[in-house]
């Protein structure tokens, strides 16, 4: 069974409902799957259960803390969403395999709609507050752009300071990843650029294109993530996203700052068209950090003063524009109108990359 999971993977999607226990060597399979949904209070995972982890180390843990739903919802990221009962999980699945193609050889399934491709939302022109340490929800930008306000959600309460799941533009599957100020600010960690790196990966693997938006300030600092290997993992993301062939089309909100910007599917990692709103900044950092390292030991009049000059600079998306790294900056009502326009031009994309057995992804 492992075996044929192995050779199935990235040629036809495979999606596994949890709907009861599943222990010992068994969990390995749906773990190999795409998408794991599992059912709260009735379905759990674990190689090893409680009895056994009491025997060998003395840790009293119940099934449910130890392999429930929410356990892999929210903590291991092991499954993607956890469902109220077997009724809703199966309703679901039949939901989201509406979006996945049959085949890596296959398009994904075509859906009328009737919401004009050219719909102009005039209230994302004010979504992005005024105060640069202020959040919003990008929700709300993902809902206003896809079809009909549809949009499922993968891993919605692990990691959420990254969001990823499936809509529809002009009734055509795509793939999107975006930050959420309203988490951690929406700074990329470890358990969030994992779970963004897999999305990416399988939409790669089914020709599904993926929009990305983007609102970072960086990687999360600290000596935890330092420790437990911010840095292999993050190249996980770096890596999907440079790996990745199908279109792909960034919009950039507000901040996207150092590291984090390249990792975000900017225009270095072949990014086919990088937009910006007029509210983006595009720098190596945020102004105050930036001027507090360049001008050390300055009196904070003079401190203050530069960090003006250096917001006035560089905390517009123009200077990145005229570098050719960003290809239009956008009105954000317009965005939609942008995004189904650019997938059009896309639609017929040929990109391959060199040869090779397969590659050596940082896990």
């Amino acid at each position: 069974m492992f075996q044929r999971n192995v050779l199935a993977s990235g040629v036809v999607p495979q999606i596994s409902l949890i709907m009861g226990p599943c222990a010992g060597g068994a969990v390995y399979s749906p773990a190999m799957t795409d998408f794991i949904f599992m059912v709260k209070d009735s379905s759990y995972m674990f190689v090893t259960g409680p009895d056994v982890v009491k025997t060998v180390t003395n840790e009293i843990v119940t099934q449910e803390e130890l392999g429930g739903a929410v356990t892999h919802t929210t903590k291991s990221g092991v499954a993607d969403v956890a469902f109220e009962n077997d009724i809703e999980a199966l309703l679901a699945a039949r939901d989201f395999i509406d979006f996945l193609p049959a085949s890596n050889r296959e398009g994904a399934p075509e859906r009328p709609s009737s919401d004009p491709w050219d719909r102009i939302e005039a209230s994302l022109d004010t979504l992005v507050p005024a105060s640069a340490n202020q959040p919003y929800d990008m929700h709300e930008l993902i809902r206003k752009t896809v079809d009909e306000g549809d949009f499922f959600e993968v891993q919605p309460t692990h990691a959420a300071n990254i969001i990823i799941g499936f809509g529809r533009i002009e009734g055509r599957t795509v793939g999107f990843v975006a930050n959420q100020p309203m988490v951690l600010a929406g700074c990329l960690d470890i358990n969030s650029s994992k779970k963004a790196a897999r999305f990416v990966r399988f939409c790669d693997a089914f020709e599904i294109p993926i929009v990305t938006f983007v609102d970072v300030p960086g990687f999360l600092p600290g000596t935890a993530q330092e420790l437990n290997g911010i840095i292999k993992h993050g190249a996980k993301l770096l890596f999907a996203y440079a790996e990745a062939t199908v279109p792909k089309i960034t919009v950039i909100t507000r901040k996207a700052y150092g590291g984090a910007y390249d990792v975000m599917a900017s225009k270095h990692l072949r990014g086919d068209l990088n937009y910006a709103w007029p509210t983006a900044e595009i720098a190596v950092m945020g102004a105050k950090g930036a001027v507090e390292i360049i001008f050390r030991g300055r009196t904070p009049e003079e401190i203050a003063e530069q960090t003006a000059q250096y917001e006035a600079r560089f905390a517009n998306p123009f200077v990145a524009a005229s570098k050719g790294f960003i290809d239009e900056v956008i009105q954000p009502h317009s965005t939609r109108r942008r995004i189904a326009l650019g997938l059009r031009k896309l639609r017929g994309k040929q990109l391959e990359n060199p040869w090779k057995k397969h590659d050596n992804i940082p896990l």
